[in-house]
């Protein structure tokens, strides 16, 4: 079993047209394990320059949440095991985009 060395705190804000504060409940933030270092792998696809900088730090964030759904939909009587078929076949595409230009 892998061990989750990283932790992460993802938050999601609505950004207001009018560029005001948002009022009420106005974002989503959760803890996220992983055995993977996000920021590294963030800096080496912009090293990359394949993708905008919003498109890697998207697939690098997908890619970790992911990875974290599919280990659960893994575990026996998983709600979620439904969606193992296609999460693995999307990590794999998410990985390819990932992987060094040769």
């Amino acid at each position: 079993m892998s061990i989750s060395k990283h932790r992460y705190r993802i938050s999601v804000t609505p950004i207001e047209t009018d560029g005001q504060q948002c009022t009420g409940r106005c974002s989503i933030e959760f803890e996220q394990r992983s055995q993977y270092n996000w920021m590294h792998q963030l800096e080496s696809a912009q090293g990359q320059r394949r993708l905008s900088c919003n498109e890697d730090a998207g697939i690098v964030v997908a890619t970790g949440l992911l990875e974290t759904l599919a280990e659960s939909a893994g575990k026996p009587g998983s709600l979620l095991s439904a969606l193992q078929p296609e999460l693995d076949q999307l990590l794999h595409k998410l990985q390819l985009l990932q992987a060094p230009s040769e």
